[in-house]
């Protein structure tokens, strides 16, 4: 399906969200900014966008993107490209149930608007914390269900109604944009979320509602 998407991948998360997207990622590394991050795992990275920015505002030594989507990847690395990165930002293919790096490999292990699509997500926090280093922080980025009743009926209408019709209009696959709220809906949310990141091992696990709870800041580290 992410093979499918990734032409009109970029230019829906902009719609989608009407660009605030990007201000969700500024805040994530506002957040990151102190603490070592010399060494940075991107989980699903996708077309790179996080890990751009990082390579960009955090003056890491390396930043490594991995995602299962070859054609997400090959989208990233002509951008990384672009922003004359490649000495940096590294992107390769594998799964992030079994993540191909030893054990501590990375300071700061990220992930934007990924994990709700792990078929596993219990198993994908335990290979965040296996290759953490200790010290290390993780920071999650979702979206996630608005809990104000005021807020709530406009957002169902939104992804449920005018998500799956512009994506319709641009992306050949017509499930795609059917399948985004569903997921949203199906991910751990809040505490529920925070407290799954602590059975995988993380401590000092955090959450952060943005725009009115539509998006969501998971933060932890590894002691």
């Amino acid at each position: 399906m992410f093979d499918s998407i990734a032409p009109a991948y970029d230019f829906m998360n902009r719609a989608m969200t009407l660009g605030i997207d990007r201000r969700w990622r500024s805040i994530a590394i506002g957040m990151l900014a102190e603490g070592n991050h010399d060494d940075i795992l991107d989980i699903a990275t996708g077309t790179a966008d996080l890990a751009i920015l990082m390579a960009h505002r955090l003056d890491p030594v390396t930043v490594t993107g991995i995602d299962l989507s070859e054609q997400m990847l090959a989208k990233g690395r002509r951008k990384v490209e672009d922003e004359d990165l490649s000495d940096t930002v590294k992107l390769v293919q594998g799964d992030c149930l079994q993540l191909p790096f030893p054990d501590e490999s990375f300071d700061l292990v990220t992930c934007a608007f990924g994990v709700r699509n792990f078929e596993n997500l219990l198993a994908g926090y335990r290979e965040m914390y296996r290759v953490l280093r200790k010290g290390g922080r993780v920071c999650i980025l979702e979206l996630s269900t608005p809990t104000s009743g005021l807020v709530r009926p406009f957002y169902n209408l939104y992804t449920r109604h005018i998500i799956p019709t512009l994506g319709r209009a641009v992306s050949s696959d017509t499930r795609a944009y059917s399948y985004l709220p569903e997921s949203i809906a199906a991910v751990p949310q809040g505490a529920e979320m925070t407290g799954l990141m602590e059975r995988a091992g993380f401590k000092g696990c955090t959450f952060r509602p943005l725009t009115f709870g539509v998006c969501t800041i998971y933060t932890g580290e590894k002691i």
